[in-house]
C-alpha cells in the first residue's frame, strides 16, 4: 500500500482522483496550496504526489525541489491542464516521475503511479552494497545520498551509464566508483 499526496486547486479533480486510487489499496492526502503541499510533505510520508502547475499561492514546479529534499523522496507526477512542452521538460529535467495534460482518461493519470509505486516496492527490495568504495567522493548531504543510492543502483546493473554534469563536478570519480563496486 502506497500513501499519496495529491496538491491540486481543483477540489473536483482530487475528489475523482481519490476514489480511483482507494480502491487500489492506496492511502491518499489531499491539499489546495503549495503552503499546503509543502507543510503535509515535510511532516508525512508519502511515496507518490501528484502535482497540480498551477496552484492559487504559486507555480507548483517551484515545489518540486523541495519535495525531492524529504527524507521519503516522494516520486511526483505533475498533472496540469495547461500544457507547455517546455514545463514538461523542465518538470522532467527537475526531477519529475512523469507529466499529465488533464484532461485526460483516468488510465492516463493510473498508469504513471502504479509504474511509480512499482518502482518503489522494487527498490525497496534491492540490495544495496553495505559500504560502496567511493574513492574522492565526499559529502553526506541529502543530495549526496540520492547520488550514491543511484551509483549503488548503477553499479549493481548491467545497463549502460551516462553521467552527466559540469565541469569539475566528479563525473569522472563516479564512473571509477560505479566500476570498482559492479561485478
Amino acid at each position: 500500500m502506497a500513501s499519496v499526496l495529491i496538491i491540486d486547486d481543483d477540489k473536483g479533480f482530487c475528489y475523482t482522483l481519490t476514489h480511483v486510487i482507494e480502491p487500489m489499496g492506496h492511502g491518499v492526502t489531499c491539499v489546495h496550496t503549495l503552503k499546503e503541499g509543502l507543510q503535509k510533505t515535510v511532516s508525512g510520508h508519502f511515496d507518490v504526489v501528484f502535482l497540480d502547475v498551477m496552484l492559487p499561492d504559486g507555480n507548483g514546479l517551484d515545489l518540486l525541489p523541495k519535495i525531492h529534499a524529504v527524507s521519503s523522496r516522494p516520486e511526483v507526477i505533475i498533472i496540469t491542464s495547461r500544457g507547455d512542452p517546455d514545463g514538461a521538460e523542465l518538470a522532467i529535467r527537475n526531477g519529475a516521475w512523469d507529466y499529465v495534460q488533464k484532461p485526460c482518461p483516468i488510465k492516463e493519470i493510473m498508469l504513471p503511479l502504479i509504474r511509480a509505486v512499482q518502482y518503489r516496492e522494487e527498490k525497496k527490495v534491492k540490495k544495496f552494497p553495505a559500504a560502496l568504495k567511493r574513492e574522492n567522493i565526499i559529502g553526506n548531504s541529502p543530495q549526496m545520498k540520492a547520488c550514491m543510492d543511484l551509483l549503488a543502483q548503477a553499479a549493481g546493473s548491467d545497463a549502460a551509464v551516462l553521467i552527466t554534469g559540469e565541469t569539475g563536478t566528479g563525473k569522472e570519480s563516479f564512473a571509477l566508483a560505479i566500476h570498482k563496486n559492479s561485478r
